[in-house]
């Protein structure tokens, strides 16, 4: 049975983020909120988990187009190809913030993401990420959750996104409503950059 729990933005208390840690080391799934809609998310270097997170995708983890969910660019440089400056300049104005940058992949990945050309990344600003990031001991793998309904992109009330995946994840961390927009994801693995979808984040260019 996945658990409800609710955190507060401004006062996450220490001992629930502790549980969370348990609960994504024993291969869990979990649902969480972010800086634009609330995602699906596993530890990348548990393969039960991501077993379980590309089964309930219905995709193959080598080639789907998955994000890495960082605490900081300087973790983040562990999984991409050095940076030249212009690159690396336009990442640290945009991040932490409301985009997904797709950047070319550093030589030796952890598998399964070894064959990976490329990889997406986040840095997401909301606070109970930046307290919860620095205790796991390797980034989250994350997707957003998109809503069946054809009207409807992304539900924005925790409690309903509970009800429709309880029976397939392993805790639903809930910060109240989230949002709606998705992020603003840009290619840096091009020249030149290229805008692939306009989201929360502002266009740089």
């Amino acid at each position: 049975m996945a658990e409800y729990i609710t955190l507060y933005s401004n006062s996450p208390n220490p001992r629930v983020l502790a549980h969370i840690v348990e609960v994504l080391n024993r291969g869990g799934l979990i649902i969480y909120p972010t800086d634009t809609v609330y995602a699906l998310g596993c530890l990348s270097n548990n393969i039960k988990a991501l077993d379980r997170f590309a089964k309930i995708k219905e995709v193959k983890l080598e080639q789907a187009p998955l994000s890495f969910l960082f605490q900081d660019i300087r973790e983040l440089s562990q999984y991409v190809a050095p940076m030249d400056a212009p690159t690396f300049k336009l990442v640290k104005k945009l991040l932490p913030g409301s985009y997904a940058l797709i950047m070319t992949a550093a030589q030796k990945l952890p598998k399964p993401f070894a064959k990976r050309k490329t990889i997406g990344v986040r840095i997401s600003n909301h606070l109970i990420l930046k307290q919860l990031l620095p205790l796991l001991d390797a980034p989250l793998i994350t997707s957003s959750l998109h809503d069946p309904d054809e009207i409807l992109d992304y539900t924005t009330d925790p409690e309903t996104l509970f009800q429709r995946w309880e029976n397939r994840i392993d805790a639903m961390l809930a910060d109240g409503y989230g949002g709606n927009v998705p992020s603003t994801v840009i290619d840096l693995s091009v020249q030149p950059f290229e805008v692939i979808r306009v989201g929360a984040g502002e266009p740089p260019f």
